[in-house]
């Protein structure tokens, strides 16, 4: 039996509040093309779809003490080239990726998952080395709650060494029954296949941290 480990913090509203005033100031002044955006029944979706995106970056920008993001984007084909961060130590260079989604709950299962996009991962120029998967879930007694979940290798993914590759068209039957049809090529990386984050003294000391783990 394997184990994964992932951390728990809390969010607070002042990230909130700024990821949903970037939101709304990139909607108004960085005018880039997004699949919602010429669909007025769609514009809440990219509302939402921009705000949980650019929480994540806040939330991993606040716990490793780089800089929050001053756009938050929204096209399908990225504009910062897949990096949302640079992060340089002493031997590697990493270009993070920040992928967040949103949850009904914060209990993750084994057969969790992070879907990426067959056009992204071999988009030409793509700067991307990492990706950095945060799941997002709202808590009746913490509030909103983020789970950083750790880091997939891009150039695995691509190698095959980690994933399932799913073209279009192709029925997913998920653990409960149900079932979806993928709309376009994608990847799909297991729970397993996550490497957990970095757990530094900084994020010990944030509000509501845990370390949870996952048998499997």
């Amino acid at each position: 039996m394997n184990n994964a480990s992932y951390i728990q913090i809390s969010v607070s509203d002042e990230q909130k509040l700024f990821a949903r005033e970037l939101v709304e100031y990139s909607l108004r002044h960085h005018h880039v093309s997004n699949i919602w955006d010429r669909q007025e029944d769609k514009l809440s979706q990219t509302r939402m779809m921009r705000f949980t995106g650019s929480l994540g970056e806040i939330v991993f920008a606040d716990a490793y003490h780089l800089p929050r993001p001053t756009r938050s984007f929204g096209a399908v084909d990225g504009q910062d080239w897949g990096q949302d961060f640079k992060i340089v130590s002493e031997t590697d260079t990493f270009c993070v990726d920040i992928k967040s989604m949103k949850r009904r709950s914060g209990i993750l299962a084994h057969d969790y998952v992070l879907n990426i996009p067959a056009s992204q991962l071999h988009k030409p120029g793509s700067k991307t080395s990492h990706y950095f998967c945060i799941s997002f879930h709202q808590s009746d007694t913490a509030g909103t709650v983020a789970s950083l979940l750790g880091f997939v290798d891009k150039q695995a993914l691509q190698k095959g060494e980690v994933g399932n590759y799913f073209k279009t068209g192709t029925k997913r039957v998920r653990a409960d029954g149900s079932s979806f049809i993928f709309n376009e090529n994608t990847y799909e990386i297991l729970f397993r296949d996550i490497d957990p984050p970095v757990l530094t003294d900084h994020i010990k000391r944030m509000k509501g941290f845990r370390v949870c783990e996952l048998k499997f």
